[in-house]
């Protein structure tokens, strides 16, 4: 190789260096690339300062300033660790601090109770809109979920159980319905079915997906392709080619536009979508909740979900019948006359009261999902034909048929019960 082609070295930049220091358990590098500790915490935040300044003299805080705090405490938030402290991410506190603050407070009085428990789910929700929203990732969700399971079992076992109204083997189901939501769960946080660039390895198209293109009625030009000897693509040329060979077919009865995603850089199969959470494409998509959920695991998400229900149904029975004896289930849910006498029934009954919110909740997702199954569509599909006014719409829009996958009932549960069981190869006349 000669002087010319041969690489300069790269100069390793100052927020490298402290990165080859021996940290202790307490230090860590911060996002300037810093060297900092944990006992250091909020001190040295100019953000912080000046919001507290605006906050005491009665002015307002400007948007910008705040987003800056929060990254700050962000990474800040650490705990601890061998060869370093660890992140610790952010969303993952409030349900450990708030949820077990605002039961209790619920259980103090009939009225706490109602405007705790009704504040609860708005409260999700908004986050859940802001969130999505911004297109941010968050472990909320996940964290409250998880918790509030914990919680509720806590609950269990120290309230209730020690009435004596609840036997070993009632003890054993419910805990053993626990363990399987988290298998369960375990399973639906894996991978859904990311469709992976092949130009993250190899940066060259495969000859199947431009004899996919090709059969489709598009053309093969060399800005098309941006190769050079060896096959390889300039990722920027790819981009801009795409986007213009995009709008010279739009008319064409192929749509370039829905079949490349210009962020994955990639050719999408049938059914499939880019996660906007996750940032990439996942195959046969559904919707992102506290996981993406797509082709691979969206039998888990069906399943515990199932679990879920059928534990926290038997749950609640088990709780309503040790504090409001001689009264059904429904009936005790309403009332339940002397409950709030006693600090430790009203705890019990507020968390009961919780459960049914939540448990009314994934109720319904989980009516839409088996919906969604019967017709073979997918959260996404029918978001699309609600939006697009496309599709046969039954019961003021809970049902959405499009048409365009529905084989039958049994075909279509049998079609999602072999979802993720043997490699899937989409042939050319399923690119869309």
């Amino acid at each position: 190789m000669t002087q010319k082609g041969r690489m300069k070295p790269v100069k390793k930049s100052k927020a490298e260096e402290p990165e080859l220091e021996p940290l202790c358990c307490c230090e860590y590098i911060d996002r300037n690339g810093e060297k900092n500790h944990v006992a250091a915490c909020l001190c040295d935040c100019q953000d912080l300062d000046e919001g507290c300044d605006r906050w005491i003299t009665c002015k307002s805080v400007q948007p910008e300033t705040c987003e800056r705090i929060m990254d700050t405490i962000s990474d800040r938030l650490r705990i601890p660790w061998l060869r370093g402290a660890k992140k610790v991410n952010i969303s993952i506190v409030p349900p450990l601090i708030l949820l077990p603050v605002f039961l209790r407070v619920a259980s103090w009085h009939f009225l706490l109770g109602v405007v705790v428990l009704t504040s609860l789910p708005v409260l999700a929700l908004w986050y859940y809109y802001l969130t999505h929203r911004r297109k941010e990732q968050t472990l909320f969700f996940l964290s409250l979920g998880l918790f509030s399971l914990g919680y509720m079992y806590y609950v269990f076992l120290q309230e209730v159980v020690p009435k004596g109204h609840v036997g070993p083997t009632q003890l054993a189901l419910l805990t053993c319905g626990l363990f399987l939501i988290l298998l369960a769960l375990y399973r639906a946080k894996k991978n859904p079915g990311y469709l992976r660039n092949p130009a993250s390895n190899d940066k060259s198209l495969g000859s199947s997906q431009i004899e996919c293109l090709n059969s489709k009625g598009q053309e093969k030009s060399k800005g098309f392709l941006g190769a050079d000897t060896s096959g390889s693509l300039n990722n920027r040329t790819l981009k801009d080619d795409l986007k213009g060979s995009s709008r010279v077919s739009a008319g064409s009865p192929t749509k370039v536009k829905e079949d490349w995603c210009a962020k994955c850089q990639l050719v999408r199969p049938a059914r499939a979508w880019h996660c906007r959470i996750c940032g990439i494409c996942v195959r046969r998509m559904d919707h992102h909740c506290v996981c993406c959920v797509g082709e691979s695991n969206h039998q888990a998400f069906i399943l515990a979900l199932s679990i879920f229900l059928l534990t926290s149904v038997y749950g609640i029975t088990l709780t309503l019948d040790t504090i409001c004896r001689d009264r059904s289930v429904f009936t005790a849910l309403f009332y339940c006359p002397g409950v709030y006498a006693n600090y430790s029934s009203a705890l019990c009954f507020t968390c009961v009261w919780y459960s049914v919110i939540i448990t009314a909740g994934m109720a319904y997702i989980f009516l839409i999902q088996l919906i969604n199954i019967s017709y073979n569509v997918t959260e996404r599909e029918v978001q699309q034909a609600l939006r697009q006014k496309t599709g046969r719409r039954l019961l003021c829009g809970l049902i959405v048929d499009t048409g365009q996958y529905n084989r039958g009932f049994l075909r279509n549960w049998h079609q999602f019960s072999t979802l993720g069981t043997h490699p899937f190869h989409h042939p050319a006349e399923d690119i869309v």
